[in-house]
């Protein structure tokens, strides 16, 4: 070794220093690569991805390969900085020492964390080109790698551990999915980042939560008389309304209006005509999820259904487009009452609570939540009406203020054992 100058060791140790750091980089890099994105390369056809993908299949093998190339790397650097401290500073008592120091820091920073901060700053564009070359050294070096896995094998079943390919066969969750919609809130619209969250939420919403309740269900009295129901259908903003017969529990079925049109030209309109446009009623129970309801629909072919809960008592209305508006957000409509959920009134003073909201009774607890970014808990009632009876115990009147979940309310208008019209405050710490 004292024959080799001293120049051509200083340059042998730089290039196993890079060696170093080269099995760090990549490992760095493979370890936090985006595997789907990968997978998705490679069967595109990108020879790159395909490589990778295969080395991450096998994990432990990629792993012992960075791990032997390094520790023989690290251990030949370190014998050869002990010749250079040597000639360089004699055979002093401190000249081990010193050595020591030396190729400590030069691991750490040349080998160790640059490289791999290197490698999980850019991984996926290191990945594919990375396979390239781990590829055939993993080739070569296979059996060595397989001699010493025999050995990590032993130990593992000694611990009763199993030994697996690790990251090659995970499967992302919809959790993850929903924290990578989260992450990626600077990269995509917010109205298409809170489209993809509602998907999520799909299967944990159920009908009974987005329903229109009976109460406020529109519909025809085949008993009212002729001239009441021409009024009802030529003011009536909805396409289809309930059919019934003298009482709301007894539905006849479901009237699309359209189908009206000849016999409204031909002066035929009367209640016969009627019952031939009606076709039955399609029931849903209460419970199901809107993401089951949803794949109902579209395999029945229908749009219009009445909740109905197991004594097969209708509780209310769900039509496919409240499933739409639970996925994309309401829809603008020259409905009456269809307003947007908003505080209004002292802007300068909201800290203060001093904006306020005017709430229909109906309105379901999950959208005042959502809207105004309210509290109210949702494992009891859906709306808000029944969560005001329920903390009451009983029937209000008007002028009443209460407080639930720390959110004052005044009562505005309660009429048919129903609370109509609510007045929200807004707390101090809601952010409109």
């Amino acid at each position: 070794m004292d024959d080799i100058p001293l120049s051509t060791r200083l340059i042998v140790l730089a290039v196993l220093l890079l060696l170093s750091g080269f099995f760090a980089m990549a490992e760095a890099a493979m370890m936090v690569a985006n595997r789907h994105r990968l997978r998705q390369l490679a069967k595109e056809g990108h020879r790159g991805a395909q490589l990778a993908a295969r080395l991450l299949d096998r994990t432990d093998r990629l792993i012992s390969l960075s791990l032997i190339s390094k520790t023989l790397i690290n251990a030949a650097a370190a014998i050869l900085t002990g010749h250079i401290a040597l000639t360089l500073l004699g055979a002093e008592k401190w000249t081990p020492a010193i050595g020591i120091l030396l190729i400590t820091f030069c691991l750490l920073v040349f080998s160790e964390i640059t490289p791999k901060v290197i490698g999980a700053a850019y991984p996926d564009w290191l990945t594919l080109r990375l396979g390239y070359i781990l590829t055939p050294l993993q080739r070569i070096s296979a059996p060595l790698v397989s001699f010493i896995n025999l050995f990590v094998g032993a130990l593992l079943k000694l611990l009763h551990l199993e030994a697996g390919s690790g990251h090659g066969a995970q499967r992302i969750s919809p959790e993850d999915l929903r924290a990578m919609v989260l992450e990626a809130g600077h990269f995509i619209p917010q109205q298409h980042q809170s489209m993809l969250l509602n998907l999520f939420e799909l299967e944990r919403i159920e009908v009974d939560d987005i329903m229109t309740p009976r109460g406020e269900i529109e519909g025809i009295d085949l008993q009212a008389p002729l001239e009441e129901i021409h009024q009802q259908l030529v003011t009536s903003f909805h396409t289809r309304l309930l059919v019934y017969d003298d009482d709301p529990g007894n539905v006849v079925g479901i009237l699309h209006q359209r189908r009206l049109l000849a016999a409204a030209l031909a002066g035929e309109l009367d209640q016969a005509a009627l019952r031939e446009q009606v076709t039955e009623p399609y029931f849903i129970p209460a419970g199901t999820t809107i993401y089951a309801q949803l794949q109902f629909f579209q395999k029945n072919r229908q749009r219009v259904g009445l909740v109905v809960d197991e004594y097969g008592e209708i509780l209310g209305l769900l039509a496919l487009e409240d499933i739409i508006e639970e996925i994309v957000g309401k829809f603008a409509s020259g409905v009456p009452g269809n307003k947007t959920l908003a505080w209004s009134g002292d802007e300068g003073n909201q800290e203060n609570g001093a904006a306020t909201a005017l709430v229909d009774g109906a309105c379901t607890l999950r959208e005042l939540n959502r809207e105004l970014n309210l509290d109210f808990p949702l494992d009891g009632p859906n709306t808000l009406n029944g969560l005001i009876l329920e903390h009451l115990e009983d029937i209000p009147e008007a002028g009443l203020s209460v407080r639930i979940g720390g959110v004052p309310m005044e009562i505005v208008q309660a009429q048919d054992r129903r609370i109509r019209m609510v007045r929200i405050f807004r707390p101090p710490l809601a952010e409109a």
